[in-house]
């Protein structure tokens, strides 16, 4: 009776989300659309890694890597090749499945911490091979490519920004939608068991190195399809935008919204997008001479979160549905 009241609680929630995000673009202004589609964008990115880290328990510091090839192949496609957005932002996604699955071989080598700086290596690197001046045909150097923003198509009444946060919301739902299926089959027991008994696993038959690679693929096919969603939401890309602070910005991001939770990852797309300019905001009286100031806030108020919090946002969501429940039965009604 507990467990289909949770249920139902939870059915609710998400309809009442579904809801206000249709209806967010018809009430909301330009700026906070774009603040929006940023969002979901960030939550796509945060489902890629979750399902690598939080349900299979490989730790990855490097998806900042991935996130800049789906943008810059993008945009390439786009400005370069003159190929639709609609069709660039696949394409370039699932180009990074390859790259993802490849350092996934590699990747079983190492476990931990170590595949962690082994990633790591992957975020710093990035950045500089996209300054390359042999690439810069293609990656337009430091300086970048910049595209123009897509108008609504078959003549819909939706300003740019409305289209750009209804086309993300659209890809949004859509992955979410397949991860919830993936984790929910038996290839998501297969990743869970490999996170908590690797042994265990492969003497019951799971191709471990199978499951691990192809995991690190479609995690790397999330982050540049979110990559790809953000060229055309900002317009622009450059090698600065993809700095290794990306790619602890998703870790941290999963942290926050609950490992092994993908309704979580909205929670930690919210805190990526907005805590750091609530820092900023906080320290705006203190002028010149607080430059570092924003980084100091945003530090205390992540160790705050994690102390309340130290399952996620979607742990302590459950836990207080929990409480809730089981409350009327200690109370003796």
């Amino acid at each position: 009776m507990t467990v289909a009241r949770n249920g139902s609680l939870y059915s609710i929630a998400a309809l009442g989300v579904a809801i206000f995000a249709l209806a967010f673009p018809f009430f909301a202004s330009g700026y906070h659309l774009y603040q929006g589609a940023q969002v979901l964008i960030l939550a796509i990115a945060l489902l890629g890694l979750n399902l690598l880290t939080g349900f299979n328990g490989q730790i990855s510091l490097g998806h900042g890597a991935f996130f800049a090839i789906g943008g810059y192949g993008s945009a390439i496609l786009i400005a370069k090749l003159g190929v639709p957005y609609w069709a660039a932002i696949p394409i370039a996604s699932v180009a990074c499945f390859g790259p993802g699955f490849l350092f996934g071989f590699p990747a079983l080598r190492f476990g931990g911490l170590y595949l962690a700086l082994a990633t790591y290596a992957l975020a710093v690197a990035t950045p500089q091979i996209l300054i390359y001046k042999g690439f810069d045909a293609y990656t337009g150097g430091a300086m970048g490519i910049q595209l123009a923003k897509p108008h609504a198509p078959l003549g819909l009444p939706l300003s740019i920004d409305q289209w750009l946060y209804l086309f993300c919301l659209a890809w949004a739902a859509a992955l979410y939608w397949a991860a919830s299926n993936l984790v929910r089959g038996r290839v998501g027991r297969a990743l869970i068991a490999i996170r908590d008994q690797p042994i265990a696993a492969e003497t019951m038959g799971v191709n471990a190195a199978l499951f691990k690679t192809t995991c690190f693929g479609v995690s790397a096919l999330y982050a540049g399809l979110a990559g790809g969603l953000s060229a055309i939401v900002v317009g622009f890309v450059s090698p600065e935008s993809f700095g290794p602070q990306l790619s602890f910005a998703f870790l941290v991001g999963i942290v926050v919204g609950g490992l092994a939770s993908l309704g979580g990852m909205l929670f930690g797309a919210l805190f990526i997008e907005f805590v750091p300019n609530i820092a900023d905001q906080l320290t705006v009286s203190f002028g010149e001479s607080a430059k570092a100031l924003p980084g100091a806030i945003y530090g205390v108020l992540l160790i705050l979160f994690m102390a309340l919090m130290p399952a996620g946002a979607a742990g302590a969501l459950r836990a207080a549905v929990a409480r809730a429940l089981s409350s009327p039965r200690r109370s003796g009604l």
